[in-house]
């Protein structure tokens, strides 16, 4: 089954678009709540080695979406994966100084 041209390009941007939009809304949420705690470190290892397979998948095919998405989700987990060492050390820190506080 042959799919036209205009229809892949559709297919493959709208697929970029979900996927990203929730890593946008991920790290929206957790600048808004200053906390990630949420966030798995297995789900962002997981992603994150899958992401890297399609992008090297992406290059050896040249297939510029899977290429584009996948470079842009790789940005966005790397984003979130700061933010989420940042707040939960501030938020480890600020556990600390309760409990001296405390005393």
């Amino acid at each position: 089954m042959e799919i036209d041209g205009t229809l892949l390009t559709l297919l493959g941007t709208a697929a970029g678009i979900l996927i990203l939009t929730g890593w946008v809304e991920q790290i929206y949420k957790g600048y808004k709540t200053k906390s990630l705690k949420d966030v798995s470190k297995f789900l962002m290892i997981f992603i994150s080695a899958g992401a890297i397979l399609w992008l090297i998948y992406g290059i050896i095919v040249s297939d510029i979406f899977i290429i584009g998405t996948n470079i842009a989700a790789i940005v966005l987990m790397m984003i979130v994966l700061v933010m989420k060492k940042g707040y939960d050390r501030q938020s480890k820190t600020n556990n600390s100084n309760q409990g001296l506080n405390r005393i």
